[in-house]
């Protein structure tokens, strides 16, 4: 199990690889929202995979078939492979989910669920929800 500041030492590397890949090394050095008790974030998330969006077994940014009912996400900065813990601030329901693709392209928005994941902490008519993240131990 993995101490707290090897989390953050290893979201913050994450986060400086994925920053130089874009051309933002001098924006994003260390996570914002790194602090001491735990790797979490309070941000907004999205979902995606309605029907027609994405063909069916389209591959996501790692190579996996895309699937819409899967508990997956995108994320700009994590590793694939990362499980997040997902929790909606409004009812306190919670999905774990793995990120095997990269997104979300809206600079407000923190991590984009499949449809089944999103579903299982809100309501997909809403489309956006508040959320904290926590990353899982390896």
């Amino acid at each position: 199990m993995n101490s707290v500041p090897q989390r953050k030492k290893k979201l913050s590397r994450a986060l400086a690889t994925v920053a130089l890949a874009v051309g933002l090394a001098s924006v994003v050095a260390v996570p914002a929202h790194a602090n001491s008790s735990s790797d979490t974030q309070s941000c907004t998330a999205s979902w995606y995979g309605a029907p027609g969006e994405i063909p069916d077994n389209w591959p996501t940014a790692s190579g996996e078939p895309f699937d819409p009912e899967a508990m997956a996400a995108a994320s700009r900065e994590l590793p694939f492979g990362t499980e997040v813990r997902v929790t909606n601030t409004d009812n306190g329901e919670s999905v774990t989910v793995r990120v095997n693709d990269r997104g979300p392209t809206d600079t407000g928005r923190c991590i984009d669920l499949t449809k089944g994941a999103f579903s299982r902490i809100a309501d997909t008519d809403r489309g956006l929800v508040a959320v904290t993240l926590e990353v899982l131990d390896d």
